[in-house]
Parts: structure tokens; C-alpha cells; sequence
């Protein structure tokens, strides 16, 4: 059987070609190998260099290997932290004629660890506690997607600093499967192996004396089951907030924003109880409220305006009678003209100094924000607005 080389990039078959795919990964020489920390895995996995490129190589057979490619093309369309899939190797064959496994080859993600080489010296309890932060919340990343894991473990996860935390990155989607959604079932199921995988390879730590002597291995296995509940009930749950109450809504999209979410869909009810609000959380990409922003208004403003802005839009859109049937661009272009211009020009005039249109308006909301926190209900636009020109856009003496 001849070599084969299926690949996502045209480039990438001829850079991996110089690799010695007529040797047993194993036993590849040192010359080809790239020496990067490497985590616990049920299959032979290297590093090596395939020209300006650092790739995983990993032996498995070959329809895991076709699968577990095709799963990880996948969730990178879905916008998942995962390793980038590069190309399948099939047809390997010794010098004599013996077959050899085919290889999945991933692209190295940069300054990732895997888990085990980041104990090597003790960590602190508090930065254990923040790997598990970031792993919970990939979990309900993979739920939110439909994607069950299968084999949610440290080991089949890289860890990346990200501004003072972590960020993780599925390793390892062999096990794993995509659905429309997940029951409550499958969802269990994978943080019951969760628990049990992470458990045991904190008492492995342990044993090695590479763990804190304060953390009780069984008790932190658990932990990340609290941590994907809570995370999971305040991205999805269902609020009921009183009528006129917007300002609870936006409390609710801000908390989703620390968490590092973003509203993607807002559904609002109304029944006897009060407004019966849903929030559809997803994660978006850098500069995607700006994009989205500029598509629906024209307006084009700096990534924390943009996504304030269309905070505003999505809560007065969500109270449209007609907003079931309207287009969201035809909405939006709506808001421009009834919300945002007449509010703009009302105080831009009375300011000391001019001031950006979406900065004002942002600040604007900011006051807006503050005052409805502090009265305990929302006081409206115009309300806010005056108090603006007031006590903050008032002259200096």
C-alpha cells in the first residue's frame, strides 16, 4: 500500500514528506524530534519539526485516526480550544515490507504545557484551583456545542497562561461525539468520568510527591463537578426578572462576560410572573462585536464600545413587539435612528468638549448602569441622560 498523506493545507504534504514515516515512532531518531514536555498518553506520541513547523505525531490505527481528524476539523469550525489538526498518514510501511500504524499529526500549540510537566515543581493550591477553571469551563464549551467528550482527563489536556489564568485545550478527541444537544445524561456521564480521571491522576501526583500536601486528591476530583454546576446553571438557566427591571437583565450579560461568555441569542416572555428572560451564551472570537456591530449599523467603533452598544441593542430589540418577524438589520437600523442618534445629539451639545458619538453613548449606558444599580430600578435613558450632563459631562470650574 502506498504512502498517503491526507492534509488540510496543499503545503503541508510536502513539508512532512523529509519525516521517517518508514520507522516505528518510537523509534525515530533524536535528529528529527523536537525535546517539548509531552503528557501521559495511551498511544506513542512525538514532537517533531516539519520545516518552520512544530507537529504532535501520534500512532493509532488507522480508522481512529481518520475519525479523531475529521472530529477535531470539526471543532474548529465550532471555534472550540482544541489542538489544529494537520494530516493523516496511511500506508507506512518498514523497509521489509511490515505495516506500521498510521499517524494523526496536530500542529504544537505554543506555550502550552500538559499538566504533569507543570507540577514538576509544587503549585501553589490557588493555581491548581485555577487549572480547574479553565477546565471546567472547556467542558461546558464542548456541552454548549453538542460535543460529548468521552475522556475528559488532565491528561488529555494542554494548559496555556491566558492574562494571569488558564486556558484549556482538548489533546485528545478519540472518544469523543457531536450531537444537536446533549441530555442531561451524556452530560453527567462525561463529569462523572471527569471526576474519576482527574481523581485519579491527582493521587498519581501524589505518590510521585509532586502534589501540595494540602489538597485531598478524591475532594479536588470532585471539584470540578461543582465548578462545571455553577457554570453551567448561570449560562443556561432561565431568569424571571419584574417588568421594567431591564437593568437586572444587563447585571445577568455582564456576569456572563466575566466569565468569559457572551450573549449570543436573548429571548424575552412575558407571562404573570414578569419577564421571563433566555439567555443563549456562546464565545466569541476577538474584534467579533465590532464586525458584528459594523454589519448590523454602519457604526464602527473600538471592540469594548462595540460590545456595550450592542448589549443596548439586544435588550430594547428583545422588546419589540415586531421583533419575532423584523430582521435584526432592519431593528437595528430602528434603534439607530429612534435610540441612538436623538439620544447623542441631545447631549453632545452640552458638553465641555466633544466626545466620540459610540465612547458617549457608552458612558452613557455605563451612568445609566450605575444609577438603576443604586435606585434598584431601571430610571431610563433620558433620565440617565440628564443626570450625565449634570454630574460627570458638567464643565470644570
Amino acid at each position: 500500500m502506498p504512502l498517503e498523506i491526507s492534509a488540510t493545507n496543499p503545503e503541508h504534504p510536502v513539508l512532512l514528506l523529509a519525516l521517517p514515516w518508514h520507522i516505528p515512532l518510537e523509534e525515530w531518531p533524536e535528529e528529527y524530534l523536537v525535546p517539548l514536555p509531552r503528557g501521559i498518553s495511551r498511544h506513542v506520541v512525538r514532537y517533531a519539526r516539519a520545516g518552520d513547523e512544530v507537529v504532535a505525531v501520534k500512532e493509532l490505527a488507522e480508522r481512529p485516526a481518520l475519525r479523531e481528524y475529521e472530529m477535531l476539523r470539526t471543532l474548529d469550525r465550532l471555534g472550540i480550544p482544541a489542538v489544529d489538526p494537520l494530516a493523516v498518514v496511511t500506508g507506512r510501511e518498514q523497509p521489509d515490507g511490515r505495516p506500521l500504524e498510521p499517524v494523526l499529526i496536530t500542529r504544537h500549540l505554543g506555550g502550552s504545557q500538559p499538566y504533569r510537566s507543570m507540577f514538576e515543581t509544587t503549585m501553589r493550591p490557588t493555581t491548581v484551583h485555577r487549572l480547574m477553571d479553565a477546565l471546567a469551563v472547556l467542558l461546558v464549551r464542548l456541552h454548549l456545542s453538542g460535543f460529548a467528550w468521552g475522556d475528559c482527563s488532565l491528561s488529555n489536556t494542554l494548559f496555556r497562561r491566558d492574562a494571569g489564568a488558564y486556558a484549556a485545550y482538548l489533546v485528545d478527541a478519540e472518544t469523543g461525539e457531536l450531537h444537536p444537544k446533549l441530555s442531561q445524561g451524556q452530560r453527567e456521564y462525561d463529569i462523572e468520568l471527569a471526576r474519576v480521571n482527574i481523581s485519579g491522576e491527582m493521587l498519581d501526583l501524589e505518590a510521585s510527591g509532586a502534589l501540595h500536601p494540602s489538597i485531598d486528591p478524591i475532594e479536588f476530583g470532585a471539584e470540578i463537578e461543582q465548578r462545571y454546576t455553577n457554570l453551567w446553571s448561570e449560562l443556561t438557566r432561565t431568569s424571571v426578572y419584574p417588568a421594567g427591571k431591564h437593568h437586572y437583565m444587563e447585571r445577568r450579560i455582564r456576569r456572563l462576560n466575566d466569565l468569559g461568555f457572551d450573549v449570543a441569542e436573548m429571548q424575552i416572555s412575558r407571562s404573570p410572573r414578569g419577564d421571563e428572560v433566555t439567555f443563549v451564551p456562546k464565545v466569541v472570537d476577538a474584534g467579533h462585536h465590532q464586525r458584528q456591530l459594523l454589519r448590523l449599523t454602519g457604526m464602527d467603533a473600538e471592540e469594548n464600545q462595540a460590545r456595550r452598544l450592542l448589549s443596548d441593542l439586544e435588550s430594547w430589540m428583545a422588546t419589540q413587539d415586531d421583533a419575532p418577524d423584523a430582521r435584526p438589520e432592519v431593528l437595528a437600523h430602528r434603534w439607530v435612528r429612534d435610540v441612538f442618534r436623538p439620544t447623542v445629539r441631545a447631549i453632545r451639545d452640552r458638553l465641555p468638549t466633544p466626545m466620540d458619538p459610540a465612547e458617549l453613548y457608552h458612558e452613557l449606558l455605563e451612568h445609566r448602569w450605575y444609577l438603576s444599580e443604586r435606585a434598584q430600578h431601571d430610571i431610563g435613558l433620558d433620565a440617565a441622560a440628564e443626570d450625565y450632563v449634570r454630574h460627570v459631562g458638567k464643565p470644570e470650574k
